[in-house]
This record gives C-alpha cells, structure tokens and sequence, in this order.
C-alpha cells in the first residue's frame, strides 16, 4: 500500500478496488474451486427477510453501529472474495490494501436451549411451511418474535467473537464490518444458512407447527385413538411441500428429545 506526503494510505478509487478484489478471486479460483465469494448486486446489500433482519439486528447494537458502516464500501466492491458459513462459525477473505487477502473468523454462540424452547412454541400454529418460514413471509408477529433482543433468533454483540488478520487496531475494522454485511447478503441466496450458523434444527421448527395442525384436526374429529393419518395424507390436507425428519416430529408431538428417538430411527419420508 502505497502513503502520500503526509504518511497517509494513498486514495483507491472505487474502480482499482474492484480491479483489485477481482485479481485476486480470479487467483484463489485457480487454487480452491469452492470458492465462494459476496457479489452485490443492484442497490441493497441484502433485500431478503433474512438478509435485511440479520444486517438490522447488528445495526441496531450501539457497539456496532458506529463501525459496522466501514464495510458497506467494502462488500459492495467485491472486496469480501471469499464467505464461508458453518455451525457457529464464519470465515472470510477480503482483499484490502495489500496484495494478499484478510483472513476473518466470526465466533457466534449458539442459541439458548429455554430461548428456542419458547420460539417453538411461539410459533406453533402460526407457519405454513418450510417454505414460508425461509422467504419470510409470516406473520409480523413472528418476526418481531425471531428478532427480540436478548430473546429471539439473532445474536447479540457479547455473543459474537471476531478476529482479523490485518495489522488495523480498531474494535471492528473494516474487512470484518465487510465480512458481517456480507452474511447478509449470503442470506439472501440461502436463508437456510441462518439455522445452520446458529445450530438450529429448522425441522424442530416445523414439526411442532405441523403437529399441532394434526392435533387440532384429530380433536375435531373426536376421534383420536382410532383416526390414523398417513404422511401423504398430511401432505393433502395442509398442503405442505417440504421434507421434514417425522421421527422428529414424533418426538414433538410426545414431548420427547429427539434424541430419545434415535433408539429406533426410522426412515424420513416426503410430504
């Protein structure tokens, strides 16, 4: 990086930044095929439920606010060339002011076994599908439910660790405030991703909805000892069209873990 008279970094325009990240994602393609950069495309970064409520909830922290502007540039020129999502864990490489990329590790604790209790059962009766839950498009309610502070699905500033390789003191530099962001916008592709990073089984989700709906269906026909309802036939009557893990479900529904079912697995079937 080069500095003016002043002992500054000099000024990169917009256009040798894009250049720059460019370079260097056509270099890590040669070496790792799996790549998986953050490409923006129009005007927002993230335009999903997922991706808009995972960027609002560290936008709303006094901690990150004031920082987590610094990225915006950043992931919107292509700087972030790499994103990688897994259970409780983010890595990155943004392409800053060297020739070399930053490497970027988010630490994210997983949520409270009593806080997802009560989600679950928040939204028993309240989703339709799988489907529905991951395009966002439940009741206000929920939502409002899933982003609580201190209570809901996202997590707060003391419940993220973040480390960066570039030699920037800042609380938050620019290529980890970039790599946040950038998440975001992975949402938006595949929301599914948020219930894998904060270890969630997204079926438990769903098979409490769903077996309460057939509950509710057996009181109705005053008959529940002797009714007996075929998966295909949950597939009929609520119109579901996901697959969803029934020994779970089975579990939910007898107020079992379902890791008490695995004594006796049984095969996952499709709605």
């Amino acid at each position: 990086m080069g500095y003016n008279y002043w002992g500054f970094p000099k000024y990169v325009s917009v256009g040798e930044k894009k250049a720059s990240a460019k370079k260097t994602l056509d270099k890590l393609k040669k070496t790792n095929p799996n790549i998986s950069p953050i490409i923006i495309e129009g005007s927002k970064i993230a335009s999903t439920w997922w991706g808009q409520a995972w960027n609002k909830n560290l936008e709303k922290y006094a901690d990150y606010s004031n920082r987590i502007g610094r990225g915006r540039s950043y992931v919107r020129n292509g700087s972030v060339v790499d994103l990688q999502i897994n259970p409780g864990v983010i890595t990155s490489l943004v392409q800053g002011g060297e020739s070399k990329p930053y490497s970027i590790t988010i630490q994210i604790k997983e949520v409270p076994p009593e806080i997802w209790k009560n989600i679950k059962a928040e939204c028993a009766g309240k989703l339709e599908s799988l489907q529905e839950l991951l395009v966002g498009k439940f009741p206000k309610a929920l939502g409002e439910i899933f982003t609580a502070k201190g209570n809901g699905l996202f997590p707060m500033p003391d419940e993220i660790k973040f480390s960066c390789s570039c030699p920037d003191s800042a609380y938050m530099c620019k290529h980890i405030a970039a790599t946040l962001y950038g998440i975001g916008a992975r949402l938006d592709k595949d929301p599914s991703l948020f219930f894998k990073l904060r270890k969630l089984e997204v079926n438990e989700l769903i098979a409490q909805t769903v077996g309460s709906k057939v509950d509710e269906l057996l009181q109705k026909a005053q008959n529940k000892t002797s009714r007996i309802l075929s998966d295909s036939n949950l597939a009929g009557i609520f119109g579901i069209d996901f697959n969803i893990d029934f020994s779970v479900m089975n579990a939910v529904k007898q107020n079992l873990s379902p890791a008490k079912t695995k004594k006796n697995p049984k095969k996952s079937k499709k709605l």
